[in-house]
């Protein structure tokens, strides 16, 4: 699936939807103060979601987990369905709450905690508008094993078979994204060019029906083909 991506000089628009308006006042004050960050629209519900983002196509959407009538899981999962959909970052309270790992399956390109400095925040946005997921693969290793699944096994499976989709450099590049490297490290490791490197990137996310790199990640994980490193 596409998604709307800005220019490296046009600003960031970011749509903030948390049920707490303080909070979205505070997130918005620091969002505006970044020279290229827009604020574009708020809402206090994920039912509000679907027709702000028609109305004013940010590429990032901050999203509260937890809201009243329709939950940020939800509202995530709606939203990364469609066709140029905008990039989603997760904000939460627990680093291991089981609607995170819910959400980055459904598209999210990360969270961040609620009490994270400003300064990260901001870095966030920049790197999500970006294309750049902003889970560390220690955050995302340590997130996995701290959610219990009673599901482990069949998951594992079904995450094998479809990874068997890809050919072998599909694979050694879906690997070497579930490591949170870069296309230049990749690049670098597999002896391709950056190009090719983001030609396999692109090919992995359609024969696998994924949005970004962080499910991708998560179905190398759910595979178990990092089991074992560091």
């Amino acid at each position: 699936m596409t998604t709307t991506e800005p220019s490296e000089s046009r600003t960031i628009g970011v749509l903030i939807v948390d049920d707490d308006p303080l909070l979205r006042s505070g997130l918005a004050m620091m969002l505006g103060g970044a020279g290229d960050i827009e604020v574009v629209g708020q809402a206090g519900d994920g039912t509000e979601v679907a027709e702000l983002v028609r109305e004013h196509r940010p590429h990032v959407v901050l999203m509260d987990i937890r809201m009243s009538a329709m939950d940020g899981l939800a509202a995530t999962e709606e939203l990364r369905s469609r066709p140029a959909a905008p990039e989603v970052i997760v904000l939460t309270t627990f680093d291991a709450d089981e609607h995170v790992l819910r959400a980055l399956r459904a598209g999210a390109a990360g969270f961040v905690l609620k009490d994270t400095p400003p300064a990260e925040i901001v870095e966030s946005v920049r790197r999500v508008a970006r294309g750049e997921p902003v889970l560390s693969p220690s955050v995302t290793r340590r997130l996995m094993d701290r959610v219990a699944e009673s599901d482990h096994d069949r998951r594992r499976a079904r995450a094998r078979e479809r990874l068997d989709l890809l050919n072998e450099r599909e694979r050694d590049v879906a690997v070497a994204v579930g490591e949170g490297r870069s296309n230049a490290e990749i690049s670098a490791e597999l002896y391709l060019g950056v190009p090719t490197v983001k030609t396999h990137v692109s090919r992995v996310l359609t024969k696998l029906d994924l949005n970004n790199r962080v499910q991708i990640a998560l179905l190398v994980h759910d595979a178990g083909l990092l089991d074992g490193r560091d």
